[in-house]
């Protein structure tokens, strides 16, 4: 059963996803339409505009509201799991450690949307030195923001191995950090290399994939509208000295704080944790 209530926190990514997306088209077919003109921020040898070049044109406004509401709305979803998962909506950190993990993501994240919206205002014309720093921070905000979620989401899965959005949302985001990292030390090196065009277009790809990157965190929030689900896999439970079993599909919390979810109020703290060493 859904519960619109809670169904703004996973319209969060969505918003942002979309904005991103949206803005990226924009940019790219208005370049398209105008004749792939060469702005004069481009190499001469240089054949495909980076994002950075059509952003520092007309279309800046668009370029730094669009990253503004980008950055905005993705770490707004950050914030809504971190209190999703403290008010036991979605799977709760079991541990310190955990939460700590979940700071600092939410730390590194605010690094990189600072990143991003300071590169749109500062732009590749006139700031050119200041604009690659921005981009930096952009990129490796968000990359080790990612690899924290990734480490929270691990030790989650230590507790919570019926939840397979866990297992998949994890995987999701591992592969966001391994291709971008290979991307942007191409992207890196083709540009430092003199092969512009080349850059250019690793450019455009690693902007696209963090396009997916955000619209994962819709898979992570989508469960806490959920209020009545099964658990995944077997789950035994503690319910007046009995012990009972469940099976099912769910992954989101019935409502109160410290239930997993099943109908007849097992508690999550009297269930006996799995092996750590089948966590995924």
């Amino acid at each position: 059963m859904i519960n619109l209530r809670y169904a703004f926190f996973w319209s969060l990514p969505l918003i942002s996803g979309g904005t991103w997306l949206g803005m990226l088209l924009a940019m790219f077919i208005t370049w398209e339409t105008e004749g792939s003109p060469r702005y004069v921020s481009m190499d001469p040898n240089q054949s495909i505009a980076y994002i950075s070049d059509i952003g520092a044109q007309g279309l800046q406004p668009l370029f730094i509201a669009g990253c503004t509401v980008t950055c905005v709305f993705l770490d707004l979803s950050f914030a809504a799991e971190r209190w999703l998962r403290h008010t036991g909506r979605l799977a709760k950190n079991m541990g310190i450690a955990e939460k700590v993990l979940s700071g600092l993501s939410i730390i590194f994240a605010i690094g990189g949307a600072c990143g991003l919206v300071l590169l749109s205002i500062f732009d590749t014309v006139r700031h050119p030195n200041l604009h690659d720093g921005f981009l930096l921070l952009f990129i490796a905000g968000y990359v080790i923001s990612a690899i924290f979620i990734c480490a929270e989401y691990q030790r989650l899965g230590v507790h919570f191995r019926q939840h397979r959005i866990l297992r998949a949302s994890f995987w999701m985001k591992l592969f966001f950090i391994i291709i971008e990292i290979f991307l942007a030390a191409v992207f890196i090196g083709t540009g430092y290399t003199g092969h512009t065009s080349i850059a250019a277009v690793f450019e455009w790809i690693i902007a696209l994939i963090f396009t997916l990157y955000v619209f994962t965190f819709f898979v992570d929030l989508l469960p806490a509208s959920r209020d009545h689900q099964n658990l995944t896999n077997l789950e035994v439970g503690h319910v007046d000295g009995a012990m009972r079993e469940r099976s099912g599909n769910g992954y989101a919390v019935d409502g109160g704080r410290g239930f997993d979810g099943a109908t007849d109020g097992i508690r999550t703290e009297e269930r006996p944790k799995p092996p750590v060493a089948q966590n995924y």
